[in-house]
């Protein structure tokens, strides 16, 4: 039990308490000048039905799952090439994903800036071949790339991991019974690394639903998610109870998927 000690008030501390608090912030209203005032409503509830706000969040669905999917377009033939490497390479490889992971995440985001800006490296290419300038920051498509390249790894580590667990002779015995490569992978390769996909759109989903860094720098402040709208709620408009119930919203959103996960891990 004393060991138990120092998790324990870790989560109660950083984890309990600050949800406790957000959850109870949702059932009272915002003061004249900010803040919270203690008085029982609902109104908090009922403000998440908003055209206004429930634009944002849908967006935000729709980016994160637009991103996710890419993602898993990418990262599944990546992991499945490095599983099929060399034992020596493996290694190489997986340093080479995770690499980026070693380098602060607000710089990378920043080197994105400096690759897409006007003046930037690729219009420069551009420009000595005739072709551009292009504006390729501050729109929806460039938060997407910000997304798929932060969390692209989260996606490939899963998949490798349930592609490497595979068992050779399987594949092999789908070739002898007469299946084509794409019938293999269907019916043999896909249905087995399922877990791993789950896991890996759900690392990738997560951090892309409720990011508002990404957003902010290469979307310019253009295109909202929730996770700007929670900030902005907290830091500008001082609506604490309002920021609260989004966060819950977005919390419950994340639940229900880490259930689904298991319950898809359970199945497998």
């Amino acid at each position: 039990m004393v060991f138990l000690g120092p998790g324990l008030t870790y989560l109660i501390v950083l984890l309990l308490i600050p949800l406790a608090l957000v959850l109870s912030y949702t059932l009272f209203r915002r003061g004249r000048f900010g803040g919270v005032v203690y008085e029982a409503t609902g109104e908090n509830f009922t403000r998440l039905f908003d055209p206004l706000y429930l634009d944002v969040i849908l967006g935000s669905l729709r980016l994160a799952t637009i991103a996710t999917v890419i993602a898993l377009l990418v990262g599944y033939p990546t992991a499945y090439l490095i599983a099929m490497l060399p034992r020596k390479w493996k290694t190489v490889a997986l340093v080479a994903i995770v690499l980026p992971f070693w380098t602060n995440f607000l710089v990378r985001i920043y080197a994105w800036i400096v690759l897409l800006s006007g003046p930037g490296l690729v219009n420069s290419t551009l420009g000595e071949l005739g072709l551009g300038p292009f504006e390729f920051l501050y729109n929806q498509g460039t938060i997407v790339t910000g997304l798929v390249y932060s969390y692209l790894p989260l996606m490939v580590l899963p998949l490798y991991a349930a592609i490497e667990k595979l068992d050779p002779q399987l594949r092999e015995a789908s070739a002898n019974l007469g299946a084509r490569p794409a019938r293999t992978f269907v019916s043999v390769t896909l249905p087995l690394t399922l877990p791993g996909v789950v896991t890996g759109c759900l690392f990738v989903f997560v951090p892309s639903f409720g990011n508002f860094i990404i957003p902010e720098l290469l979307g310019g402040g253009r295109s909202i998610m929730v996770g700007n709208l929670i900030r902005d709620q907290f830091l500008k408009a001082r609506d604490w109870p309002f920021g609260s119930t989004l966060a819950l919203a977005l919390i419950a959103v994340l639940v229900v998927l880490l259930l689904l996960q298991a319950w898809s891990a359970r199945r497998a």
